[in-house]
């Protein structure tokens, strides 16, 4: 039973086609598209994959998009199912005070990371950042309880409003430096340290909630460019949505 797992984000699209709607299950193929490219997967990158059986994505760019990617799977006898965000699933609970409002992908990469935490040892509170167009900084207790989050700026829209913003500040990306000397290692200097310091302040929430330090985890394309420069230890997952998808959906295909 062949799976495919999409993850739509307010830049790309991402694809994969597993073996099986089952944690670790095989990878068979898989790739990416900007969202203005989409139109190109049918007769592209999808046109030469075996139909897959099953499906569920996740998506944040909206339902203009979504249509736009079924259409694409029109070339597969296959219905998707997309995720929305509920009160539990997958051994998580949503502590959102409308649980539905919650953003897929954010609940999601929390399943995603949950379940890896799991295998590594017993339950422990957990910190689950994604960087990517925004930041998201999840807290999760011992018990598996959603907590709430934070959502911060981006790298790039932080510097297009300063550079919107701003008169002078036009001026090519720069390196993360302690005390930057020119205006393009300030702005991406300072960029990068308010998304550290903003999940270091939730580092502390959760020590101080839980009475023990959070396991952390980090994700999202841009989540390479952030590892460096976080004061405590991360886990750098590539495709925690992916992981996510895949423990949703062994449980919603089980029979």
């Amino acid at each position: 039973m062949t799976f495919l797992a999409i993850d739509v984000g307010n830049t790309r699209l991402k694809w994969a086609i597993y073996e099986t709607p089952h944690p670790n299950s095989p990878l068979l193929a898989q790739g990416a598209e900007f969202l203005e490219n989409i139109e190109k997967l049918a007769d592209g990158a999808w046109a030469s994959l075996s139909p897959p059986v099953r499906m569920l994505g996740c998506i944040v760019a909206g339902d203009a998009v979504k249509r736009r990617v079924q259409e694409q799977m029109e070339i597969w006898d296959i219905t998707p199912q997309w995720v929305v965000s509920s009160a539990a699933e997958a051994g998580l609970t949503n502590g959102y005070d409308h649980p539905t409002r919650l953003g897929a992908d954010r609940w999601v990469a929390m399943i995603g990371a949950w379940h890896l935490s799991l295998t590594q040892g017993p339950a422990r509170p957990m910190i689950v950042v994604m960087v990517g167009t925004a930041v998201t900084v999840e807290a999760i207790d011992a018990n598996g309880k959603f907590l709430g989050g934070i959502i911060l700026p981006g790298h790039g829209i932080m510097l297009r409003a300063l550079e919107s913003g701003t008169a002078g500040l036009h001026v090519p990306t720069g390196e993360v430096r302690e005390f930057p000397t020119n205006t393009s290692d300030a702005l991406t200097s300072g960029g990068t340290y308010a998304i550290a310091g903003a999940v270091e302040r939730m580092v502390q929430h959760v020590r101080a909630h839980c009475g023990t330090d959070p396991k952390c985890v980090m994700t999202g394309g841009a989540g390479w460019k952030m590892a460096p420069s976080m004061s405590g230890q991360f886990e750098l997952i590539d495709n925690l949505i992916f992981d996510g998808l895949l423990h949703m959906a062994a449980r919603r295909f089980a029979n």
